[in-house]
């Protein structure tokens, strides 16, 4: 392990069905995650917006998965920067940035088809 070594990414396109179950199973009923015909004609976004937490989600995820049962998470956090709508390829991933010991800093995010960053993060592992 190294500095800039890259975690495996992980490809995510959220649809309709993903975002209604994510929602109720946080208990978000803004409509803007779900509806279509409500997020279009009332508050006029360009589609069914993915959640800010999901997206924090899969970043932790990235970390997890990484870690398998070698390490624990110490610290995590992101920052939603960038709407994303379903249908959209997003890509989650990151690369250690610094090595202290048994600690890791890791650098995370979720890119668009662009390439933008559209969720940056960072994440604390200790093995």
């Amino acid at each position: 392990m190294k500095i800039g070594d890259e975690l495996p990414i992980r490809e995510h396109v959220a649809s309709n069905v993903s975002l209604f179950l994510y929602n109720a199973a946080v208990w978000n009923a803004h409509r803007i995650h779900y509806d279509e015909t409500y997020t279009l004609d009332v508050e006029k976004h360009p589609g069914v917006i993915v959640d800010g937490p999901l997206q924090g989600d899969w970043l932790a995820q990235v970390v997890t998965n990484w870690l398998g049962d070698d390490g624990e998470l110490i610290e995590f956090e992101y920052s939603n920067r960038r709407m994303s709508v379903i249908g959209e390829v997003l890509v989650a991933g990151g690369s250690i940035t610094a090595i202290d010991g048994r600690e890791v800093s890791i650098e995370l995010f979720i890119r668009n088809a662009d390439g933008e960053v559209t969720t940056p993060g960072q994440a604390l592992v200790r093995f």
